[in-house]
C-alpha cells in the first residue's frame, strides 16, 4: 500500500508522518462518536463517570469525539457567527488594521487569506483568522482586574486591547465574540474534570491549574475560492495538531469538513466537535491521541468555524500524570510549562512566516493575501 510523507510543524521541530493517499471519508460512529454531555452535569459521581468512560475510548481511539448537550445557547454561537462575518466581510485595508503580525507580541488580531502555511508539504492557507487569547477580566467564572495577578502568571497572559480597539465599529462585536468565547470557557473547565476521571484521577486534579488558562478563541473564515484554489486544491487550513490539552470546534453547516486520519468529521448539528491536543498527549503518555486533521471548504459559499483551544496556566510546569506510568511504562517526557510548550511552536511558526513574507516581498503579484 502506498503512502505519501507528510511533513508536520511540532514545538520540537519537524516530524514526518505516513497518510494514506486517498480522499478521505464520512467517519463512522464508532470511529467519532457523539457523546451526550447531560449526565456530566449531573450530582451523581456514577453518572459523571459515564461520560468520562467514553471520552477515554474515544481519546485513545483517534482522539475526536462530538458533543451534545454542551450547554452552550445556539443564540449564542448564531450571534457569534454574525459577527465574524460582519468582520470578515470588511474591505482588506479595515481588517488590516489589526494584523497580527504587525500589532501583536502573542498571535491576537487578524490574519489574511494565504499569509500563513500551517504544513510545509501542503499549499498556504485559504482562510482568514480573528484571533484572541485569555484575558481575566473577561473570566465568566472569576473576572479579576489584571493587576491583581500574582506576578509569575501575570506575565504569561496573552490577551492584548487592541483587537478591540480596532473592532469598535462593529456594534456588540466584543460582547457577541466574548460571549460564546465565555461559554467555551466554562464548558472546558467542566470537561477537563471529565478528563481527570478519564485518566483515574480526582476529578478536581486539574482545577487550580485552570485558573488563567490557555483559552484562545479563533475564529476563521473560508471565503469563495477562486478557479487557482480550486483547480490546485488548496486546502483551507493545512495538516496540523493542536497544541493544548483540548480542542471545542463549532463548525457552520457549508460543505465542508475537518478531517482527520483519512476520515471527515462533518458538521452535526447541536454539536461540537472536540480533539486532543498535543499537551494532553504528552501529559498522558500517549494514551490519547493528538491526531493529525486539515480543514477544508468543499463549497462555493463562504464558511466559518469557531475553535477555542484550551490549556493549563501558561506558568505550570507539568509532568507525566502519575495514573500513566508505571514500570514497565515510565514518563516518555520531561516536565515543561503549557507556556512554553506552545511558545516553542509559536516561535518556530513565527521565523517560517517571516521566511515567507520575505519571499512575498520578491514576488508580490504571485500571492492572493485577501478577497
Amino acid at each position: 500500500m502506498s503512502v505519501t510523507k507528510l511533513e508536520l510543524r511540532t514545538a520540537l521541530g519537524p516530524v514526518y508522518r505516513d497518510v494514506l493517499p486517498y480522499e478521505p471519508r464520512d467517519c463512522t460512529p464508532d470511529e467519532i462518536p457523539i457523546i451526550d454531555l447531560e449526565p456530566m452535569f449531573s450530582n451523581e459521581l456514577s453518572d459523571r463517570k459515564k461520560v468520562s468512560s467514553e471520552i477515554r475510548a474515544a481519546a485513545i481511539n483517534n482522539g475526536f469525539f462530538y458533543v451534545k448537550n454542551h450547554g452552550i445557547s445556539p443564540d449564542t454561537i448564531a450571534r457569534c457567527k454574525e459577527q465574524v462575518l460582519n468582520f470578515m466581510r470588511q474591505p482588506f485595508e479595515v481588517k488590516d488594521r489589526i494584523r497580527s503580525h504587525k500589532y501583536s507580541k502573542y498571535y491576537n488580531g487578524y490574519l489574511g487569506r494565504r499569509r500563513a502555511q500551517i504544513s510545509p508539504s501542503e499549499t498556504a492557507d485559504v482562510r482568514e483568522s480573528f484571533t484572541f487569547r485569555y484575558s481575566p477580566e473577561l473570566d465568566p467564572d472569576h473576572p479579576q482586574d489584571i493587576s491583581e495577578i500574582p506576578d509569575e502568571i501575570r506575565r504569561w497572559i496573552r490577551g492584548e486591547e487592541f483587537v478591540w480597539e480596532g473592532t469598535k465599529h462593529l456594534p456588540d462585536f466584543k460582547k457577541d465574540c466574548v460571549a460564546y468565547w465565555s461559554s467555551c470557557l466554562s464548558l472546558a473547565r467542566k470537561l477537563v474534570k471529565m478528563f481527570a476521571l478519564s485518566l483515574d484521577l480526582d476529578e478536581n486534579y486539574w482545577d487550580d491549574k485552570v485558573t488563567y488558562p490557555g483559552a484562545d478563541g479563533v475564529f476563521n473564515y473560508y471565503p469563495t475560492r477562486t478557479q487557482e484554489e480550486i483547480e490546485q486544491k488548496f486546502v483551507g487550513l493545512g495538516s496540523h495538531t493542536d497544541l493544548q490539552l483540548f480542542t471545542l470546534l463549532w463548525q457552520d453547516s457549508v460543505r465542508g469538513s475537518i478531517q482527520a486520519d483519512n476520515i471527515k468529521a462533518p458538521p452535526i448539528e447541536g454539536t461540537l466537535v472536540v480533539n486532543i491536543g498535543d499537551y494532553m498527549m504528552r501529559l498522558c503518555n500517549d494514551i490519547y491521541k493528538s491526531t493529525v486533521h486539515r480543514v477544508t471548504n468543499e463549497s462555493t459559499e463562504e464558511r466559518v468555524s469557531m475553535p477555542f483551544f484550551f490549556g493549563l496556566n501558561f506558568n505550570c510546569i507539568e509532568s507525566v500524570v502519575p495514573s500513566c506510568t508505571s514500570e514497565s511504562n515510565p514518563a516518555k517526557y520531561e516536565p515543561i510549562s503549557c507556556g512554553d510548550w506552545c511558545q516553542m511552536r509559536f516561535k518556530m511558526e513565527n521565523e517560517e512566516f517571516l521566511k515567507n513574507e520575505a519571499k512575498r516581498s520578491m514576488a508580490p503579484s504571485a500571492v492572493v493575501i485577501a478577497a
